[in-house]
């Protein structure tokens, strides 16, 4: 035998350790399937499997028989999911290096394996010397295993695939069908299956056996599968061969299956990827368990062995316990052990098994419908320590003495008390393991600690061990077998009569695995029972086509398609209910469903019209609770369940969110990985119900089920409601984020605005539903008449249903998210609060009675907190997604572009004023259409401002514009208000953030003209809109519009406007009426309150004093000053404000506030507040901390005298010496000296100051000379309200006469007659001439009688 170089040795170990790529070209299947599953199409084949550290192992020289040329590879195919790497999780399983050690045969398995990996080694050297540098390939371990087997391919490297011109025979196409079938009718072998009926057929009369290949493939399979039935001891599959490294699983203790993934998946998207099952990104960051079942259960996995043989060869080194240090990360290899008893025979490949059957010692396991299901908890710690990180190699401990693998029928029937032996290790063996055990530092078991527990566990499911699982791993490697063979001889299979036959082999594998999954051949599978295929649709270990075979083979037949795919569909659901967001395995049933959907032959989706078929695809409700019911029973409910709030699922707070090392860094990379599995899960969902709706045949139930998931959670819109009767906000999100995408690419002229007024519209909107601006009368009235003509309906379109859907699937979803969020943050801040008085008063009552039950309502509320914020991280996650949110911002800005349509159908060229004659249609439109998009901006500019920066704030600025200026389209003032504080929480003083939506605002065209006047009115307006709460909503509205006319103020482009306000006359007065009132009961109201807190701090100051009150009145004293502080701080703010539009105003104009309604007034204001701050009783207002409070006396003094001065003239002295209630000379004189002390005011203002004092003397002197007593006037000549003399008589449309300036004063705060409420303006009143002059001469005769 010719020795090997030693660089030869190396090029060929390199080429191995990277995946053994052959030199045979990429070449695609000759099958017309795409697959379902997305694979990547069949490539090259990867190289031999390695061997221990790498090393690929060999089987001895076959027969040089070679009949076709074609090769059946006995590596992993590109499709597996094990990927190109040739490494998998356990290396070669030690039923394959077994086989391969044993005696050499003729099958054609062993054959081909030698002929496959000698063209393995046909790779450009180049690239392998290019390599060489970077890997290490001089370990003592390698070079011991790789020897022989090199010496061994040499002689093999001569062989090639024989010209593609060459004929196959009916001869070589027998052995072809045996050789991917692998059966025998002319010998029994170890290496295939024998079939004695088709054997004594071929001996009697070989002719008559089969018609065509077809006919004997089927007879074949049927054979086979029927031996496997009838066989009580044998079973016809243990005599085959492994030909490609095995899935291999343990079985739990509690008698539930591992789910053990594959390690490389080679970029085939049939394979999960890197790391799907294994390391996550999430679970490294606090020491949480990996979700690597192989790491987490090493100890437990077992693979079926033959007795090791004496001789220390190679081959009996194949058996002994194998470690592996994996090529490349993500995934770390696991070293496996062998526990099977000598006599065990060897099984089918378990390529195609998602599991091994395990069961503890003697004991078979037993198998019931009550365990079927499937559990995937998330990876927990083991009891030794916290889970191990990811990516990180961890020596196998002992094997645990509770797992066994019982690899065949023969073993799985011993006795239970049958001894079973286990295999020993060999020296061999011992000497691996060190040196695996040594090439791991001490820090890459981070905090493992050391080794796993037998018990602990990663994702688990149940799943019966029959006849049928047997059969279907057969069939299935068959099936991929095909594709094996058209990869290994592309030119070859590309012949026609090759291509058929291969093809016959594939249909023929689909139709008898229909058979089986039907229970055909055993006993019928009931629809209830999960499908046998569940388990590989989750593990994503079908071979390319697969799926896609099966459904266009059963799908035309559909009592067999149903009887199928049923169980498949059912086994999904029950998958996915058991995932959560805390691993990442919720992808692989959503992955599944949505692949299945994806199946398509013609126009037709054969998945979609099955699944919504189903009984519980869109079931009717069945009590009150019809928004929850719909997601626990519906068929789709299930998967759209999937979610990361706390409410929903508390595993995802309890494994990310929870222990002492969060950090703001640490949540934020959190939040992000988990929004990236929001984005993908998402993304499968679309996937299925894009499908359903593609599908003509399923669009109508799929309207219909998404119509009811709207029509059964309307009551989550309401403010109070029982989440217990309603879809959960994260089943909800996903559903909104669906519909988004689907309506992403409408457009406006496809959706009819009437829809939600049609006779066919499947949502259900309430008559009692407030609308824009019509009454429930005329609501009822228009849509009579609007039915009366069906021609004025069009048939829906699915646009505008869609439309529809998403615009409500966002009352229901988002908007009820951001109110619960916002609760929760009051709800924080108020704990937050408690806790802190708690700990700051624990020196009062430590020592008391009540000390225990302080202490336990300090820990309830600490709890109660960490929950709290636990939950507001998970829902920082679901509701802060800059892309939904994002995305939610597009939708309402198609929205917006809708209903100004509606209002003008000029837009955007649109202009202000619009049309007074308000459209029906937007009229009876729904108030929170456009109620939605105020909160939902609220809502984002709070917390998330950066959201703003889109082209669609354009739209968004012109709506809120146009509707502040068309206050008469929308009846409900309210409205108008929280259109108003978008205005004031964009203001760049009040969120910095939103400056350039705030520039855009001001600046909008619309604006310059409409928005002074619009705001002034509404100022106004709001003193009365018809709420119980009226009186105290009025201030936070008035104070948002103050604080955005300071802001416009600032603009030069509405100076302009504002001085055409001023100068108009009535509208400006009745604002600045308001002003003065504002001003008035919030200064003084603020002003009490502080002279209360005065109080009790003084109280409080005196200990012995304080300490002699009763309990009951110091809490009393104390909940009242804490009422007081909440009240000045709201009041004072207000007050501040208004205090400063005064200060701006008058300096500007002056005149309207001369006037005589209102001249008088706000001198008297004035006076008032001047005497509070400096008049007798000033002492009471100062308090600890003003500042807390926002009180500023200095300032605030500061501006009042202003205001003196900006209106100084006659006319104001005299309305100033008019107030006798509160104006005196010594209060002047105080002021200026207080103004002088505290440095207010320069000397110069402080001596107009003065001047205006005397001025105001000089008056009040004349004013008490010329006094005169007209209280004895008669009844007929004094106003009813007010009991004066009336100088200007006027008559109201009641018949009540009254002193005008009284009236008019009346008419700037209610526009009603005050006798019986009856709408009054001022050109309703009429003087009355004759009386007047009665009165003027009542009074000379009474100033002449005087003189007298």
């Amino acid at each position: 035998m010719e020795e090997l170089s030693a660089d030869e040795i190396r090029r060929r170990r390199l080429v191995r350790l990277a995946g053994g790529q052959t030199s045979q070209p990429s070449t695609p299947l000759s099958t017309p399937l795409t697959s379902p599953q997305r694979e990547t199409p069949p490539g090259p084949l990867p190289g031999p499997l390695p061997g221990p550290s790498g090393v690929a192992l060999q089987p001895l020289p076959p027969a040089s028989s070679q009949s076709l040329g074609l090769n059946v590879h006995s590596g992993t195919p590109a499709t597996s999911p094990m990927g190109t790497s040739g490494v998998a999780y356990g290396s070669q399983s030690s039923e394959g290096l077994s086989s391969l050690s044993s005696s050499p045969s003729n099958s054609l398995e062993t054959q081909s394996q030698s002929l496959s990996r000698s063209q393995s080694m046909d790779i450009d050297s180049a690239s392998c010397e290019k390599s060489m540098s970077q890997v290490d390939v001089d370990s003592g371990i390698e070079n011991m295993e790789v020897e022989d087997s090199d010496r061994r391919e040499k002689s093999n490297l001569p062989e090639k695939e024989p010209s593609a011109n060459s004929d196959v025979s009916e001869e070589q196409a027998l052995q072809l069908i045996c050789k991917i079938l692998r059966v025998s009718w002319k010998e029994q072998d170890r290496d295939v299956i024998f079939l004695p009926s088709i054997a004594a057929e071929f001996h009697h009369n070989p002719k008559d056996v089969y018609s065509d290949f077809k006919d004997l493939i089927g007879q074949i399979l049927m054979e086979v599968l029927m031996m496997s039935t009838q066989s009580r001891v044998c079973n016809p599959f243990a005599s085959l061969t492994a030909t490609s490294q095995p899935i291999a699983a343990a079985k739990s203790p509690d008698h539930r299956l591992t789910l053990v993934q594959p390690s490389s998946q080679g970029g085939s998207p049939m394979g999960p990827s890197a790391g799907s099952f294994g390391a996550s990104s999430l679970s490294s960051l606090y020491g949480c368990g990996s979700p690597h079942s192989m790491a987490l259960d090493a100890a437990k996995r077992t693979s079926p062995s033959l007795p090791t043989p004496t001789t220390p060869t190679l081959a009996s080194n194949a058996s002994t316990p194998q470690f592996l240090v994996p090529p490349s990360p993500p995934s770390a290899a696991t070293p496996r052990h062998t526990l099977n008893p000598p006599t065990a025979p060897m099984p089918i490949s378990q390529r195609y098994r998602p599991y091994s059957v395990t069961s503890p010692w003697g004991a078979p396991s037993p198998s019931s419908p009550g365990q079927r299901g499937f559990i995937f908890p998330g990876p927990s710690p083991s009891p030794a320590g916290p889970s191990v990180p990811p990516n990180t190699p961890v020596p196998v401990p002992p094997p645990c003495p509770h797992s066994l693998s019982l690899s065949s029928p023969r073993v799985r029937n011993q006795p239970a008390t049958a001894p079973l032996s286990m295999v020993p290790p060999s020296p061999r063996s011992n000497t691996r393991r060190a040196a695996f055990a040594s090439r791991i530092p001490p820090s890459s078991l981070g905090a493992s600690g050391g080794g796993m527990s037998c018990n602990s566990a990663s994702d688990r499911f149940t799943i019966e061990t029959c006849k049928e699982t047997e059969m279907l791993n057969y069939l299935i490697e068959r099936f991929d077998s095909v594709g094996m063979e058209e990869r290994k001889a592309p030119k070859m299979c590309s012949q026609p009569n090759v291509s058929q036959l291969l093809s016959n082999i594939r249909s023929q594998c689909i139709s008898h695995i229909a058979l089986v999954l039907q229970g055909t051949l055993t006993q019928p599978r009931s629809p209830l029972h999960q499908s046998l295929l569940v388990p590989y649709l989750l593990c994503r270990n079908l071979p390319y086509g697969f799926i896609q075979e099966l459904v266009r083979i059963t799908h035309q037949e559909e009592g067999v398609f149903a009887l199928i795919f049923s169980p498949i569909l059912h086994g999904l659901a029950l998958a996915v209910k058991e995932c959560s967001f805390d691993s990442d395995n919720f992808k692989f049933p959503l992955m599944a469903l949505a692949e299945l959907c994806e199946i398509k032959f013609g126009k037709t989706h054969p998945v979609c019209n099955l699944v919504t078929s189903l009984p519980l695809w869109c079931p009717q409700p069945l009590s009150p609770g019809c928004g929850r019911e719909i997601q626990r029973l519906s068929y789709v409910g299930a998967f759209f369940s999937l979610s990361v709030f706390a409410e929903d699922d508390t595993k995802v707070g309890d494994k990310y969110f929870s222990g002492p090392a969060i950090t703001t860094e640490n949540t934020r990379v959190v939040s992000q990985s988990l929004q990236h599995y929001l984005e993908s899960a998402r993304g499968d969902l679309f996937k299925v119900l894009h499908n359903i709706l593609l599908n003509g045949e399923t669009r109508e139930p799929a309207l219909n089920y998404m119509a009811a998931l709207v029509n059964y959670n309307v009551k989550k819109a309401q403010m109070q409601t029982d989440d217990k009767l309603v879809s959960t906000d994260g089943f909800m999100l996903n559903f909104l984020w669906v519909l988004q995408q689907l309506s992403m690419k409408i457009k406006l002229e496809t959706v009819d605005p009437y829809y939600i007024f049609h006779p066919r519209c499947r949502l259900v909107v309430s008559l009692e539903e407030t609308r824009l601006k019509a009454t429930m009368e005329e609501l009822k009235s228009w849509l009579t008449e609007l039915h009366e003509d069906p021609n004025k309906f069009s048939e829906p379109k699915f646009p505008t249903e869609c439309f529809f859907l998403t615009l409500h699937a966002h009352h229901l979803s988002i908007l009820p998210g951001c109110r619960r969020y916002i609760r929760r943050l009051r709800a924080i801040r108020e704990l937050n609060r408690t806790v802190e008085e708690l700990k700051n008063s624990e020196s009062q009552w430590k020592d008391s009675p009540l000390a225990s039950r302080h202490r336990e309502m300090l820990k309830r509320c600490k709890t109660q907190l960490k929950k709290l914020v636990r939950a507001k991280a998970c829902a920082d996650v679901g509701l802060l997604d800059e892309n939904l949110l994002r995305r939610c911002l597009q939708f309402y800005s198609t929205v917006i572009q809708l209903i100004l349509r509606m209002v003008d159908p000029a837009y955007p060229n649109i202009n202000l004023p619009l049309h007074p004659e308000i459209p029906k249609s937007f009229a009876a439109l729904p108030e929170f259409y456009i109620e939605d998009v105020a909160e939902f901006l609220l809502f984002v500019v709070q917390y998330s401002p950066q959201v703003l920066y889109e082209p669609c704030v354009q739209d968004i600025v012109t709506f809120l514009v146009v509707f502040i200026c068309s206050q008469n389209y929308i009846r409900n003032p309210y409205l108008i208000a929280k259109l108003v504080e978008v205005l004031f929480v964009t203001n760049p003083a009040v969120q910095p953030r939103t400056q350039r939506f705030s520039e855009m605002m001001e600046n909008h065209p619309l604006s310059v003209k409409q928005l002074v006047p619009a705001l002034m009115k509404f100022y106004t307006d709001v003193e009365h809109t018809g709420a119980t709460s009226e009186f105290y909503d009025k201030f936070t509205i008035r104070y948002h519009i103050s604080t955005i006319f300071k802001s416009l103020w600032q603009n030069l482009a509405h100076h302009g406007t504002f001085m055409e306000e001023f100068n108009s006359g009535k509208q400006f007065v009745r604002y600045i009426n308001m002003l003065i009132n504002d001003t008035t009961f919030l200064l003084d109201e603020s002003l009490e309150s502080l002279k209360r807190i005065h109080e009790v701090q003084e109280e409080m100051k005196n200990k012995e004093q304080w300490e002699q009150l009763p309990r009951e009145q110091q809490q009393s004293r104390q909940s009242q000053l804490t009422q007081d502080e909440r009240v000045s701080r709201s009041y004072l703010a207000l007050a501040t404000e208004t205090v400063e539009m005064f200060h701006i105003l008058t300096k500007q104009v002056q005149k309207p506030f001369l006037r005589p309604e209102l001249g008088p007034r706000l001198a008297a204001m004035l006076n008032f507040n001047l005497q509070q701050l400096c008049g007798p009783k000033c002492r009471d207002l100062k308090v600890e901390n003003p500042e807390k409070y926002g009180f500023e006396p200095k300032k605030l003094l500061d501006q009042l005298t202003d205001i003196y001065l900006q209106l100084d003239c006659a006319r104001f002295a005299k309305a100033i010496a008019d107030d006798q209630r509160s104006y005196s000379r010594e209060l002047f004189e105080e002021v200026i000296s207080k103004m002088r002390k505290a440095g207010i005011k320069s000397s110069i203002a402080i001596e107009k100051f003065k001047l205006l004092s005397e001025k105001v003397e000089e008056i009040v002197a004349k004013n008490s000379q010329s006094e005169m007593d007209y209280s004895d006037a008669p009844d007929e000549f004094k106003d009813p309200l007010m009991d004066t003399l009336m100088t200007d008589p006027v008559i109201l449309p009641s018949g009540n006469i009254m002193d005008r300036s009284i009236i008019l004063r009346h008419l700037l705060n209610s526009p009603t007659d005050p006798f019986n409420r009856q709408p009054l303006t001022e050109n309703m009143l009429e003087s009355v001439p004759e009386l007047k002059e009665r009165i003027h001469t009542w009074m000379r005769e009474k100033q002449g009688g005087r003189l007298v």
